[in-house]
């Protein structure tokens, strides 16, 4: 057999250097020089690039060093949506009507978890539909693939993937005022988002799409609604992501759902079991999901009795970006391997739980951890490689 291959999910932490740029950005300094940030984007490319393939990392990312978070950066790329501004003060962690259960059952927590969150790269508000919505980011998506493509030359590597966000995930609390329905202005995000998701393939690399909110708004929506509640609203999401995938290759296509990256109880995430059948409607050929966190690891038996389907690869996490503990390579040799024997080894790439950095200014663990963990990732890869070949 072909040994396990190893990736991640795609946002890494930053260089200073880089975030020094962003911020000049943020607070309009007049001494920001846009040709010398992209001269910095390049090197910083480069440099995390061969970082991961001196790691050991086979398919790598450009560590989303190209965007200000890992959905909202879509605002800067689409027309036709207006950002409404929460008032000052108010929680922007997440958009969304309702707080989920985890939220409202350990909330002196999270209001000291969020206190610390501040920094996170949501402009707090709500996004209203009122045109037509285009695509406007092909500049910055040509940028991205460009960088991540020259670095990959650069460095030998011959897989590569660019995660962007699912219609789902980019505008949660999204406001109608043009297309008469929120399905209908959902389509339209995704004929738009098309554009970013095929310039990605188009320049040889795999698209991963993004999709944190199918799995995490169950918590909002259950209680007091019911799974039948939760089904109707994620399935017209479901349904404009595949829209938004028409004419892509399967093949080429990533599609990742976690419950939210923060490091937090969890206890009301839907179980994996449950979202299955949602996520294999998805044009794609490589699922990745959750499967190293305290919360779902338990999760791998599901593949007991759950039939991959045919030409589908899952990549589950065996290394978690929420907490500080480096997993041993042993450990993560036998998360991949009883996956792989249920599954078969040549269905199975061994990944991460979620992204190490959401946005610039938000980091889940330090970096020197975080390449800890993919060295690890990387050799229980090939523990698990040599243990299957074996049998």
């Amino acid at each position: 057999m072909a040994r396990i291959q190893t990736t991640h999910v795609g946002s890494l932490v930053r260089p200073d250097e880089l975030i020094a740029f962003l911020r000049q950005i943020d607070r309009k300094d007049p001494a920001y020089d846009a040709a010398t940030h992209m001269d910095c984007l390049a090197r910083s490319v480069q440099g995390v690039v061969a970082k991961q393939k001196e790691i050991g990392v086979d398919i790598v990312s450009d560590g989303e060093y190209g965007k200000t978070a890992w959905n909202y950066y879509v605002y800067e790329r689409l027309g036709g949506i207006e950002l409404r501004l929460h008032p000052p003060g108010e929680a922007n962690f997440a958009s969304v009507n309702e707080n989920p259960t985890d939220w409202a059952r350990f909330h002196e927590f999270y209001a000291e978890y969020f206190a610390k969150e501040q920094d996170y790269e949501s402009p707090g508000g709500d996004w209203a539909c009122v045109g037509e919505v285009t695509y406007t980011g092909g500049d910055a998506i040509n940028r991205d693939t460009a960088n991540l493509k020259a670095a990959m030359e650069a460095n030998g590597v011959t897989e590569g993937f660019l995660p962007v966000v699912a219609p789902a995930s980019c505008f949660p609390n999204l406001i109608d005022e043009h297309y008469g329905s929120e399905e209908a202005a959902l389509m339209g995000i995704a004929e738009a988002l098309r554009e970013e998701y095929k310039a990605i393939v188009d320049a040889g690399l795999y698209v991963q799409i993004d999709d944190a909110y199918i799995p995490f708004m169950y918590d909002v929506i259950v209680p007091p609604g019911t799974m039948a509640d939760y089904k109707a609203w994620a399935q017209p999401r479901i349904d404009a992501l595949n829209h938004a995938l028409e004419g892509i290759p399967e093949d080429r296509v990533r599609y990742h759902v976690c419950w939210g990256s923060w490091n937090g109880p969890h206890t009301g995430d839907i179980a994996l079991r449950d979202v299955l059948d949602l996520m294999f409607q998805v044009k794609a050929k490589t699922f990745l999901f959750e499967n190293a966190n305290p919360r779902h690891e338990h999760e791998w038996r599901v593949w007991e009795d759950t039939e991959l389907p045919a030409g589908k690869i899952l990549a589950p996490g065996v290394i978690s970006h929420a907490t500080n503990v480096v997993e041993h390579p042993e450990l993560v040799a036998e998360r991949i391997e009883r996956i792989a024997r249920l599954v078969g080894p040549e269905n199975v790439i061994a990944s991460t739980d979620c992204g190490f950095a959401q946005g610039p200014y938000m980091q889940r663990v330090h970096e020197s951890i975080q390449w800890a963990k993919l060295d690890s990732l990387a050799q229980g890869a090939k523990l698990a490689s040599g243990a299957l070949a074996a049998v």
